[in-house]
């Protein structure tokens, strides 16, 4: 019987409640938003597959795992893609190849008001929502019970998430109907609480008095690929920023973000994505337009395969390994130390109460953040004449 003691242990993949045979499993969620298994014991049959199907920790399984990933840069080569992807557009390669094959894509999208989701597509317009970056915990109600009727059927299927996602999956799923399931993962932060985006939202539109209408978590068509802020449209057609200066502080992160135990680069996936910071190291000019390139990291035979597969339609380098190591392939985010306090004000007081306390930038932030922007500018200009 699973028994959650420390938040920390539980990083809220539902492996566990999908598989329990008898319902005797529910997920509830604490005032964050994040969830986590209860047990109900008069159901509960003490079968002990919750326990086993949990791949929270650094024993996950690595059996199909290269030695080593393979690195590459990556950009889609149609230019129209890339300006509406977070990265290089590697991902649409990889969803239409999975479409040529009759298959089905899941990914995050939005359900409701911006409620960020997983959810199942089987066409380019369905799969839409899912590029770009998604800064919130997904919701995974039903989605790998979803993916296993798929996978019965015959269907390959593209799994897209973060690595504790990926992990849970690949065990719940077992190596039977592994075949045909075909996962990729993201270097990922860590994962804030689905309430406090709800009631930020809430809160902006209270401000200005206008429903958001457009959501976009780190938006390069305004502020370039390099930049980490992200763009909230409103029907008045006005624009305003500040969620992820907050999200970089890594304040209000689901506990087990901490204690993450795939940071590093023996992923739980066949294929890894993320921005590719220090593309010039490899190719001064493969990036030159600051429209956004991809690291891809092909962790089995089969993501090679399937890398393989989609690189006519992708412009590519060949990196060194040493030369892709973000800070979270070598360890998970140290969690900010006013965490638990952030939490127990949202909780007693709400989101502007928060915001006003831990959301203001220093006079030190603003002038660190000035200077990136210009560096990023100078580099640019030097990569055009290079």
């Amino acid at each position: 019987m699973i028994n959650i003691t420390e938040r920390s242990a539980c990083c809220g993949c539902t492996a566990c409640a999908n598989i329990c045979p008898h319902g005797a499993i529910t997920l509830q969620q604490d005032a964050m938003g994040f969830t986590y298994p209860v047990v109900n014991p008069k159901v509960c049959t003490n079968c002990g597959l919750c326990d086993k199907v949990c791949a929270f920790h650094p024993q996950y399984d690595i059996t199909e795992n290269l030695p080593s990933p393979i690195p590459y840069g990556a950009r889609h080569k149609n230019l129209a893609e890339i300006e509406t992807s977070r990265s290089g557009a590697v991902f649409v390669a990889l969803a239409d190849w999975m479409l040529s094959q009759g298959g089905v894509i899941y990914g995050a999208g939005y359900k409701g008001h911006f409620q960020v989701a997983h959810k199942r597509a089987t066409t380019r317009d369905e799969y839409f929502e899912f590029k770009g970056s998604k800064y919130v915990q997904s919701d995974m109600e039903g989605i790998f019970r979803n993916v296993r009727e798929d996978l019965q059927c015959g269907k390959k299927v593209l799994f897209t998430g973060t690595p504790c996602q990926t992990a849970g999956l690949r065990s719940y799923i077992g190596k039977k109907l592994r075949n045909n399931l075909y996962l990729t993962d993201i270097i990922c932060h860590g994962v804030p609480g689905p309430n406090i985006w709800r009631d930020y939202i809430a809160f902006l539109e209270k401000r200005k008095g206008s429903p958001i209408v457009e959501v976009n978590f780190r938006d390069k068509s305004r502020l370039g690929w390099q930049s980490h802020q992200e763009s909230f449209k409103f029907k008045d057609d006005t624009y305003t920023y500040t969620y992820t200066y907050t999200f970089y502080k890594h304040i209000m992160f689901r506990p087990s973000c901490g204690n993450c135990p795939y940071c590093n680069t023996t992923r739980p996936s066949d294929i890894t994505l993320a921005d590719f910071w220090g593309w010039e190291k490899t190719d001064k000019k493969f990036n030159v337009d600051d429209k956004g390139c991809s690291l891809v990291l092909c962790n089995t035979e089969k993501g090679v395969t399937l890398f393989e597969s989609v690189m006519p339609n992708l412009n590519t380098i060949a990196p060194r390994l040493d030369d892709c190591l973000q800070t979270h392939l070598k360890k998970p985010s140290v969690l900010h130390p006013l965490s638990n306090q952030f939490e127990s004000d949202y909780i007693k007081y709400g989101i502007e109460y928060v915001i006003k306390k831990y959301c203001k930038e220093t006079l030190s932030e603003r002038i660190r953040k000035r200077a990136g922007r210009l560096k990023r500018k100078i580099l640019r200009k030097i990569q055009t004449i290079l």
